[in-house]
């Protein structure tokens, strides 16, 4: 599948910058991962796998693997016409020979009907991958160490979250039982680069695996999930067999499910015993979440998990008031947003033990997007710049206070969940009335809205969508600055980002 190709002689191919499904498709199709395919799929694989779960070959496949482009890129191209398949940062990774184009789904995409190209995939270099390097191997690595250490079967292991004592000495105790080693093999995928979840758990896997005298070997694999979950793990089983995997640990829940496609998979399953009554709840918890019930001082069974586990969940996700959040202002202009973002900020310098951030709509347009109109698109590029800087301060552990108009409601859900993945979020709806807000106008917009001369002006002939649950509403027209502070501060305590110790009174 792979060639050496002058560098010279691929700069006048026109080029294709891998999305980030496709950009960890090609990693799984270059190093082995999805064998037996050799490529992207062309139609007829597709309708074989959408419609019959399996490839031309007749093998057992679930999903598809498709390079789908833009149609203007696609309307581009020739038949016989070779392109460069690019990382995001323009490394060359492969290159294509177009030999068709057809119609299909994507899998992780909105289009029914996305041009996809079809032909013949030839690998110039893995993708490099800037840390853990070692702990990225192809299929043919994993195989080769199990192998010289003796191994006739290999147990592996799917953690989605940290390894704790059950699952892993389950796995040690049937290691033992079969003379097998042990596979540790986590799907990093789509994740970001910085994510610090996805290095907290790799820390973990490190401290787990130190505690079993079998040959174990954690590897990396850049998988991008698809599919519903059930899809999902009988993909990674099919990949699983490419790494010489021939039993899987799993739960008894995943027992029940997979056990009906088992003689298909063609691998034996190894159930993990039903854990301690005492210890459901905490089974069920992600890391951010067991950490937090650490924090709050609550009993953990020395049963459950490692020290030294516990130990790095708790240092990588330090409490709620010592975490970053986003109070995320919404409303109509004149509403009282501006006063209060202001106001808000100075009672949390007041406070301190972390740096804030305004994000004031006026001055984030005249900074960061003076470029943009009105329109609704340039509107919601605007907040979405906002969410992102604002996500960035909170995850450096800061507040960002923002206080944009934000009249619609998915863009206000987009930001909502960009932030949450990195730290606290709290949007509150400054619900003041537009017959105050009009009162308010000392800019004269809404007379000029109102007589025509502005168009498309929130609140006038451009619509204002209600926040669905903000975490805090509003109304600025009877009540002072001081006592809407105050109610926000109380929330923020009563979300355990402030200590209960401040004063909510100015």
């Amino acid at each position: 599948m792979y060639i050496t190709t002058p560098l010279l002689q691929t700069q006048h191919l026109k080029s294709w910058d891998l999305t980030p499904r496709q950009f960890c498709d090609l990693e799984m199709l270059l190093s082995g991962a999805f064998a037996p395919l050799q490529g992207f799929m062309n139609a007829a694989e597709y309708h074989q796998v959408r419609n019959h779960q399996h490839l031309n070959s007749g093998k057992y496949w679930l999903t598809p693997v498709l390079l789908d482009v833009t149609p203007s890129f696609a309307n581009s191209l020739s038949i016989g016409e070779t392109i460069a398949l690019r990382d995001a940062e323009g490394m060359l990774l492969a290159v294509f020979t177009v030999e068709g184009q057809f119609r299909a789904a994507p899998p992780d995409s909105d289009a029914i009907d996305a041009v996809c190209l079809e032909g013949q995939l030839q690998g110039i270099a893995l993708p490099k991958h800037y840390h853990a390097a070692q702990e990225h191997q192809t299929p043919a690595q994993v195989q080769t160490y199990f192998r010289e250490k003796g191994c006739q079967n290999v147990i592996a292991v799917l953690p989605q979250q940290a390894i704790h004592r059950l699952q892993w000495e389950s796995a040690c105790s049937y290691a033992q039982n079969l003379q097998a080693g042990i596979l540790v093999q986590a799907a990093i995928g789509l994740a970001h680069p910085e994510d610090p979840a996805h290095f907290t758990r790799l820390r973990c896997y490190r401290q787990v695996l130190q505690r079993c005298s079998t040959p174990v070997q954690l590897n990396l694999l850049n998988h991008a999930s698809r599919g519903e979950p059930l899809q999902e793990m009988l993909l990674r089983v099919l990949v699983l067999h490419n790494f010489g995997v021939t039993h899987l640990l799993v739960t008894p829940a995943q027992a029940d499910t997979l056990t009906p496609h088992i003689a298909t998979l063609g691998l034996k399953l190894l159930i993990e015993p039903a854990p301690p009554v005492e210890e459901i709840p905490l089974r069920a918890y992600r890391d951010v979440e067991l950490s937090h019930h650490l924090h709050q001082g609550l009993s953990v069974p020395a049963e459950f998990s490692y020290p030294e586990v516990l130990s790095e969940l708790q240092r990588s996700y330090p409490p709620r008031h010592r975490q970053g959040f986003v109070v995320f202002f919404t409303g109509l202009s004149g509403s009282g947003k501006s006063t209060l973002a202001n106001a808000l900020l100075m009672r949390l310098m007041e406070i301190g033990g972390r740096s804030v951030t305004l994000l004031d709509g006026d001055v984030v347009r005249k900074h960061l997007s003076s470029e943009l109109n009105f329109s609704k698109e340039h509107r919601d590029i605007n907040v979405r710049r906002i969410g992102f800087v604002a996500s960035e301060i909170a995850k450096s552990g800061g507040i960002a206070i923002c206080a944009p108009i934000a009249p619609y409601t998915q863009i206000r859900r987009e930001v909502r969940q960009l932030v949450s993945d990195k730290g606290g979020f709290m949007e509150i709806h400054v619900a003041t009335p537009l017959s105050e807000c009009e009162k308010r106008d000392t800019k004269g917009l809404y007379a000029k809205a109102r007589a025509g001369i502005l168009k498309g002006f929130t609140g006038i002939d451009d619509p204002y969508e209600i926040p669905e649950n903000p975490e805090v509403c509003l109304d600025t027209s009877h009540r002072s600055p001081a006592e809407c502070v105050n109610q926000i501060l109380q929330c923020l305590i009563n979300m355990g980002y402030l200590p209960s110790t401040i004063a909510c009174s100015a």
